[in-house]
């Protein structure tokens, strides 16, 4: 992936590791357009960094992407890369869930189809770039499941695999397509920015931007804290990682 002269899209791109990599990519000259449903976290972002862009998205909506590509691409035809980043994260007690599935349907919905529907839709836009570039957001949590957020953890276990097949369906054309695998990273994920535990944000986007440079580009994006949860099956030690994990955690109340 070019690392300069790009116009992307992030998506979830007013806070957490979305803002991180904007920033990142808007200090390599980039123009960066960020996309979200929260429009202050889109005007704080966009204000603390003069030339980056926002847009508004409601990434549950099929007719508010469809909407969103034609405005994105007719204001910012050059177009050529997509960070597919926005997420959802909440806490589930399958014992006592509730009768609709009110949250695990809006993490479906965010985490998968929204990336699919809005990747499908810039498709087409893409293709016509000289050089693009795809890369999709999933988590050490799509490899080694945390019991007490399991659609999450099922949600980024299929844009894992989603990612695969695209990769491969687009391997004769000109968009790369990259896998981002992050972590336990300290932002307001589930709480994550007060843990200790956590990857500082800083840290990990400077990680990912250093891997970043290599030529060609790794089409998996693994910092060295996610290669423990990436590569526990591989490893042998997936057992052991996942009972660790989970049985240090209390159970939901």
């Amino acid at each position: 992936m070019n690392l300069s002269g790009n116009t992307i899209l992030i998506t979830g791109g007013g806070s957490g590791i979305g803002r991180g990599l904007a920033e990142a990519f808007h200090a390599l000259g980039n123009q960066v357009i960020i996309a979200g449903r929260r429009q202050g976290a889109l005007d704080e972002t966009t204000a603390a960094n003069p030339g980056m862009k926002s847009l508004t998205l409601d990434i549950e909506r099929p007719e508010a992407i469809r909407a969103f590509v034609t405005q994105i691409t007719g204001e910012f035809p050059s177009l050529n890369a997509l960070i597919n980043n926005a997420g959802i994260m909440r806490a589930e007690k399958l014992l006592a869930q509730q009768p609709d599935l009110a949250d695990a349907e809006a993490i479906v919905t965010t985490n998968l189809l929204g990336p699919i529907r809005l990747t499908a839709a810039l498709l087409p836009h893409l293709q016509k770039q000289p050089h693009a570039a795809i890369m999709n957001v999933s988590s050490g949590l799509a490899f080694m499941p945390l019991h007490i957020t399991p659609t999450y953890c099922a949600t980024k276990a299929a844009i894992h695999s989603y990612t695969l097949s695209l990769r491969y369906q687009l391997r004769a054309t000109n968009i790369e397509v990259l896998e981002l695998i992050p972590p336990y990273v300290a932002t307001d994920l589930m709480g994550g920015a007060s843990d200790a535990r956590a990857m500082p944000l800083d840290r990990f986007i400077a990680e990912v931007m250093e891997i970043l440079k290599q030529q060609p580009t790794p089409a998996e994006i693994c910092v060295e804290n996610v290669k423990p949860l990436r590569f526990a099956a591989e490893t042998g030690k997936f057992d052991a990682i996942f009972s660790g994990m989970n049985s240090s955690l209390a159970d939901i109340h």
